[in-house]
């Protein structure tokens, strides 16, 4: 069973409360069922959402990140801090590739991406060619700031983006064109995590599997 991620957590809605939401338009591509990627900037929900989408589903959640640090015996920041981000880039294609190869052997997953995971056009190449579904969690940016420096507090954790708004929100600015080309776009901004994966589920199509056979995180 793996660990719970410390990453705070968007809001739930109230017992018996049905949450109403806007969303886009179910695609009209038809994916493989089977796999869900979440992209998106940091704060937008990725983990969250991922979770609520495991438990609906009884697929298996995996943020991309932590796969790389496992492999890489050291976190994502000390691969930043120590060898740059041309080698953590590397390392994150690499994973991307090795994942993308399990889904074809039939396993079940959502995946959280780290938020320069998608901008990078070798990575959106790879999961163009495996026409698997990519769902943008767009957000404003001061929601996004706000739950960042939230998680950061909670978790006494330093996140150098952190250090300037102004650098936030003009690396949320550069982003944003590379996100908007996932499949679809769903708003995750002052919606609950159990709407946003509910709208994610009727869009895609997505059926339950009753029977897990594959280790991996559970609530």
């Amino acid at each position: 069973m793996k660990k719970r991620s410390g990453k705070p957590r968007l809001k739930t809605a109230p017992a018996g409360r049905r949450a109403q939401s806007k969303r886009s338009p179910r695609p009209t591509k038809s994916y493989r069922q089977g796999a869900v990627f979440l992209v998106g900037f940091m704060g937008a929900g990725k983990t969250s959402v991922g979770r609520a989408l495991g438990q609906r589903l009884n697929w298996v959640f995996e943020d991309l990140d932590d796969r790389i640090a496992e492999h890489e015996g050291r976190t994502v920041a000390e691969i930043f801090r120590d060898s740059g981000e041309s080698a953590f880039r590397r390392a994150e294609h690499n994973a991307l590739k090795h994942l993308l190869a399990e889904l074809r052997g039939g396993s079940a997953k959502i995946v959280a991406l780290g938020g320069g995971a998608f901008v990078q056009p070798e990575n959106a190449a790879l999961l163009k060619a495996a026409e698997v579904p990519t769902v943008f969690l767009d957000a404003p940016v001061e929601n996004l700031w706000q739950r960042c420096c939230a998680q950061a507090s909670e978790s006494g954790t330093e996140r150098p983006l952190l250090r300037s708004k102004e650098q936030f929100r003009k690396l949320h600015e550069s982003r944003r064109p590379a996100y908007a080309k996932a499949a679809i776009r769903i708003q995750a901004g002052n919606r609950t995590v159990e709407a946003i994966a509910a709208g994610i589920v009727e869009m895609l199509g997505l059926k339950k599997i009753e029977v897990r056979n594959q280790q991996g995180e559970m609530e």
